[in-house]
């Protein structure tokens, strides 16, 4: 993502955006809170509020560049929209995200909707337990 990406979905470059968007590319972890983007900011220096971070992600979700989860335990994180489906596992103790892709899960999915005569416009599943790392503990 670059400043012509910036500018095709109707985004004014700032440094802000373009900090906040490298952070989101660079991450590790692809779901990342504001607090999250705050932290790596602010470790290295720069000076911008949260409230401008929550903004910048408002105007990229709006914009279709970051798509905003609610997972279980109240706190938003965004994650970069690579236009590809995906569901989520969600760890109940240490919150952190993995992505998985199913085909046999997209399939029932589907037949389950023609069963009851939907036409799926969206969907999300999102799974919670404890993850391998919080098991150890």
């Amino acid at each position: 993502m670059d400043n012509v990406n910036l500018k095709k979905v109707g985004l004014k470059v700032t440094t802000p955006r373009l900090k906040i968007l490298e952070i989101m590319e660079k991450a590790k972890e692809h779901h990342l809170s504001a607090e999250d983007i705050y932290r790596v900011l602010f470790e290295s220096g720069d000076e911008i509020g949260l409230a401008t971070i929550y903004r910048v992600l408002t105007q990229f979700e709006t914009a279709g560049l970051v798509v905003k989860h609610y997972f279980e335990g109240g706190q938003s994180v965004f994650e970069l929209d690579h236009g590809i489906h995906h569901d989520h596992l969600v760890c109940v103790k240490c919150n952190c995200v993995e992505e998985f892709v199913d085909s046999i899960i997209e399939q029932r999915q589907q037949e389950i909707a023609k069963q009851a005569g939907y036409t799926i416009t969206d969907h999300s599943l999102n799974i919670y337990g404890i993850c391998k790392q919080c098991q150890k503990k």
